[in-house]
């Protein structure tokens, strides 16, 4: 009788064998259902977006210090005239009168190639764009 408990029990590890393979059938069901959940995340997250992006904008507000007129020194006063402008309009007058009298660099377009005027403001014979306001601060009061 002792051999005939051993026999169904081999019988009993036998169906759990079987069992482990349908377990991992289940676990690709599971996933299937994770992705068709995946996409209504997706949907969602451009609802948030589009929200968002309904909203109205924060309208900037000018830095006053850029605003203030300043008066451009004699040599400044050549080239954008003598009136009081703020920093804005003086690089603006300043890149016309670079354009108008063709002193762009035709290698490199970053460079201005100054001349009489324009060497008493900068100094040098040749500056970068990237200078140029810094170089213009020193003639405005």
């Amino acid at each position: 009788m002792a051999t005939a408990k051993k026999a169904p029990a081999k019988k009993a590890a036998a169906p759990a064998k079987k069992a482990a393979p349908a377990t991992k059938a289940a676990a690709p069901a599971k996933k299937v259902a994770a992705k068709a959940a995946a996409p209504a995340k997706k949907a969602a997250a451009p609802a948030k977006k589009a929200a968002a992006t309904k909203a109205p904008a924060k309208k900037r507000t000018v830095n006053a210090a850029f605003m203030k007129a300043l008066t451009p020194s004699a040599a400044l006063a050549a080239v954008v005239g003598a009136a009081a402008l703020p920093r804005t309009e003086v690089v603006s007058k300043l890149w016309t009168y670079i354009k108008k009298n063709g002193l762009q660099d035709a290698t490199n377009k970053r460079n201005i190639n100054a001349d009489a005027k324009l060497k008493e403001i900068f100094g040098k014979a040749q500056v970068t764009m990237f200078e140029l306001a810094g170089l213009i601060g020193k003639h405005l009061k």
